[in-house]
């Protein structure tokens, strides 16, 4: 983090890479850089390893804040667990949703921590923005398909399964837009950390069900020649879509670092879809089959076992 202060422990290869030190960083970039001198005069700098695995750093900063007491010397405060040292230098941290959240303020004169609202709505903006995406592309959209593929096999269902597919489709897709929105906004916010392959994904997700959107506008009719085309035009990329926002839902479940309760209850959802769409497809299939089988008897039936006349 640009203009941080840092003082990092760590067992470094010039100190005999056994015994754990500290060392102070004045990080002007988005790499740690070489150990310097901090903008705080440190003394008694001492790193400890304990018997539960933490370390503890110890020693005396000077802060020397004016007007101190009058500001209640409150200091932004941030913290990190890294990787191990490489080539004598710690390596860079993870950027799960625990590690970017790993900030907020001091009160010094009343030794206590303040939260930071900073951080709290950075939170809430990831979560907002997993949640929105999660149930646009990740349950609406599935759901919209399978009323589209399996409801207007039932003569009954029509045209009630187009009006359920295209609701379910047109909110499913506004949600998803503010998602992307959202994902947009914290790409902004968080300057210098890039999630190249979710960004992408997304990317392709909110562009390709824009075009599903405005295909609807140049919808043949069914007897139209080219209707084929657009059906099969409408499928892939309709099919594209949900399969990209699965994948993408999972992978933004890895950067935010969700528990594994909502992960559990999310596979939960997309398994019963899954399990739903099976049923319904072994049950098309039978209705099918046996409608084709009752116009055969009714044609045998009325042209008594013979071929019609050639006009």
């Amino acid at each position: 983090m640009p203009g941080a202060q840092a003082l990092v422990a760590a067992p470094f290869a010039g100190d005999g890479g056994a015994a754990w030190s500290v060392k102070t960083y004045n990080i002007s970039g988005y790499a740690l850089g070489e150990p310097g001198p901090s903008a705080f005069p440190a003394s008694g700098l001492a790193a400890e390893l304990g018997a539960d695995g933490r370390v503890r750093v110890f020693g005396r900063l000077r802060l020397g804040l004016p007007g101190a007491a009058a500001a209640g010397a409150v200091v932004n405060h941030v913290w990190q667990v890294g990787a191990a040292v490489s080539g004598g230098s710690p390596a860079p941290h993870a950027m799960g949703g625990d590690n970017l959240a790993a900030k907020g303020k001091l009160d010094l004169l009343r030794a206590t921590a303040v939260s930071s609202a900073g951080a709290d709505s950075a939170t809430r903006n990831r979560n907002i923005h997993g949640l929105l995406n999660a149930v646009s592309w990740g349950v609406l959209l599935p759901m919209g398909a399978i009323f589209a593929r399996y409801l207007k096999t039932f003569k009954s269902a029509d045209p009630a399964w187009f009006y359920l597919h295209v609701t379910c489709q047109l909110i499913g897709y506004a949600v998803g837009v503010a998602g992307w929105a959202t994902g947009i906004n914290l790409g902004n916010e968080s300057e210098g950390v890039t999630y190249t392959t979710h960004r992408n994904i997304g990317i392709a997700v909110f562009a390709l069900g824009t075009l599903q959107v405005f295909a609807l506008f140049v919808r043949p009719k069914k007897e139209h020649k080219y209707r084929v085309y657009w059906n099969m035009y409408h499928h892939s990329v309709g099919y594209t879509v949900i399969v990209l926002g699965i994948v993408n839902i999972f992978k933004g479940m890895t950067i935010l670092g969700v528990e594994q309760r909502w992960r559990t209850a999310y596979i939960f959802a997309v398994c019963v879809l899954g399990a739903v769409a099976v049923a319904l497809e072994a049950v098309t299939w039978c209705v099918v089959v046996r409608r084709r089988k009752d116009e055969g008897k009714t044609f045998n039936s009325a042209s008594n076992g013979h071929l019609p006349h050639p006009a």
